[in-house]
């Protein structure tokens, strides 16, 4: 007598990660976060995702109306690349000057009692929450012809003082580096507090130098700050506008400015708009560069503490 096999079902089991997502949205305490993330969510809609779509669909339009990469070839060329170089290049002259500034300021500080290194700490971040348009024109009162700075250097009788401090890249290099070096000492201090100070002792007790001791333990320790205080320079200088356009000359342009005058001057707002898709990548460029460079550093440690 032949036994039937029972028939396959009709109906297809549901996989686990299915069940599971099913489950947590039954789940009341997800329904409310999510009810809660609602807003949240919508606001970055709105006032982030849609400008940034609106930007790029405005870069991607033709006279006629039609899909056109025009205007990214157009800022790749002619005097239009020559700004967006000379903005790589003082981001990075900003990022490498407050590096060395912020990390002698920060290490300075890092060795004070917590009570002056508070005050310190003040004097440094203080500066920040006063308006970039007054420590400008401060800055250019200071680095004037007739300023402190060259009238201090011309009674000292300085070789080849009063100098051009104005209008040129030098005076955009310094007045976006004291914009910048709030944010620099402030991550270098956190990072150089966490050292552990024996390691150094340990160090100097083996026969270790001064040199040796810097460069072989000092620095690697501090090498995760001084990445990230570098790349937050960066990427925050490369879309400043004030201090370059009130500090610099007409060959210090940045693409800030160059913006600023496609919108309000020419009314060209597709060209601004890839100018600005331009940096936005550039930002996403940096981040991307930072997230490398800390896994390579991570790899690295993970390698010498197995080796």
């Amino acid at each position: 007598m032949a036994v039937l096999a029972p028939a396959p079902s009709s109906i297809a089991p549901v996989p686990h990660k299915k069940r599971r997502t099913r489950a947590s949205l039954s789940d009341r305490r997800t329904r409310f976060g999510l009810l809660n993330a609602t807003p949240v969510v919508v606001y970055l809609l709105i006032l982030f995702v849609y400008p940034i779509f609106s930007t790029l669909m405005l870069s991607l339009k033709g006279d006629n109306g039609g899909f056109t990469l025009h205007w990214y070839a157009d800022a790749f060329a002619g005097a239009n690349l020559e700004i967006l170089l000379t903005t790589l290049r003082i981001s990075a002259e900003t990022s490498l000057l407050a590096l060395v500034v912020g990390f002698a300021l920060a290490s300075a500080i890092s060795r004070l009692k917590p009570l002056w290194a508070g005050l310190a700490m003040i004097v440094v971040v203080v500066p920040h929450f006063i308006s970039a348009l007054v420590r400008t024109y401060g800055w250019i009162i200071l680095l004037g012809d007739n300023g402190v700075v060259n009238n201090t250097l011309t009674d000292l009788h300085f070789p080849g003082a009063p100098f051009e401090l104005l209008y040129n890249e030098i005076g955009v290099v310094i007045g976006t580096t004291a914009v910048m070096l709030p944010y620099t000492v402030l991550l270098l201090y956190a990072v150089m507090k966490g050292i552990d100070r024996r390691l150094l002792a340990a160090a100097a007790s083996m026969g270790a130098g001064r040199i040796t001791i810097f460069r072989r333990v000092y620095v690697p320790l501090v090498a995760p700050g001084l990445v990230n205080a570098g790349v937050l320079s960066f990427i925050l200088c490369l879309g400043y506008y004030l201090t370059p356009a009130l500090m610099g000359g007409e060959k210090q342009t940045m693409v800030a400015s160059l913006i600023d005058e496609q919108v309000m001057k020419q009314n060209q707002w597709n060209g601004a708009s890839a100018l600005g898709i331009i940096l936005l990548l550039l930002t996403f460029a940096g981040l991307l560069l930072l997230r490398l460079l800390k896994s390579a550093g991570e790899a690295l440690r993970n390698r010498g503490t197995a080796s």
